[in-house]
């Protein structure tokens, strides 16, 4: 402060007030100026999203692969693609079990009896009758004339005839063009995976009469050297049989093994057959 305003200061009381006062609104005009100009030199910048560049196809291809995946474990409905299934095995064949031998087919008046596993035969369902392998068992069969395959299930026992190994549906014996010729030579595979189609307790057949005595004279006579022997009951569309059987053998290998002891020893026509569980029923 200069001595001029000093000066006035002292002579004239009020004017120190008024001096005091313009000192002071000059000062909060001051820090006003200073604080709008610091505020003012910190620029804040707004950050507008620049616009999404397309996606190229392989990026796309690549985003749909990696979303495809098993759904999670939820009983709500998955929106989006179906997972991709990998192609089955081809080599389903069960090692070590293949036969070749001779077809027939079955229908009328099979057609709606029940067959050895209970159900009511169609013979429009691609199904077959084995001797020894396990019910429900998946076969293919190749026609060796020319080539035509078809898939069937094991539903029923037989054929009892030595020379087949196999008795087809009539929808099975039209996929491989059998029915004409009636009976035609195939190769059967076993496509059931994980099955021991010889494990089990087998029997050999050794007889099948339509006169209950014959039956039961081979049975009197084969008792004398063999043990068990049991007559099974067999009511066919063309009357009863009675089919005399012998032995309970485990494993199939060791059945046929017994098979050809009794042919050797007997005389007779031995015809492997798995012992189901269960009280017999049906064949063909």
């Amino acid at each position: 402060m200069s001595d001029f305003q000093a000066t006035r200061c002292r002579s004239h009381p009020l004017s120190r007030l008024n001096i005091l006062l313009n000192v002071l609104l000059s000062s909060g005009f001051f820090l006003l100026v200073v604080v709008a100009t610091g505020c003012g030199s910190r620029s804040v910048t707004a950050s507008v999203p620049s616009q999404p560049s397309a996606a190229s196809p392989d990026t796309i291809e690549s985003t749909k692969r990696s979303t495809d995946v098993a759904p999670a474990p939820s009983s709500a409905p998955v929106a989006g693609p179906a997972p991709k299934r990998s192609k089955p095995s081809q080599n389903l064949v069960a090692e070590g079990y293949t036969e070749e031998g001779n077809a027939s087919w079955y229908g009328v008046p099979f057609h709606g009896r029940r067959a050895s596993n209970g159900e009511i035969y169609d013979m429009y369902k691609m199904t077959a009758a084995h001797r020894t392998l396990p019910f429900d068992t998946m076969v293919r069969v190749t026609n060796l004339n020319n080539g035509k395959s078809t898939t069937v299930r094991i539903t029923d026992r037989g054929p009892f005839v030595e020379n087949r190994i196999i008795d087809l549906s009539l929808a099975a014996a039209r996929e491989i063009e059998s029915v004409g010729p009636g009976v035609v030579p195939v190769r059967v595979e076993v496509l059931t995976p994980g099955v021991d189609v010889t494990a089990g307790f087998f029997t050999v057949q050794v007889g099948a009469f339509r006169d209950q005595g014959n039956a039961q004279r081979l049975r009197d006579r084969l008792n004398l050297s063999y043990s068990p022997i049991f007559i099974q009951q067999y009511d066919s569309p063309d009357g009863t049989f009675y089919r005399v059987r012998v032995g309970k053998i485990a494993g199939e290998d060791a059945a046929r093994q017994y098979g050809e002891q009794l042919r050797q020893r007997e005389g007779v026509t031995p015809i492997v057959v798995r012992l189901d569980e269960g009280a017999p029923r049906g064949g063909n």
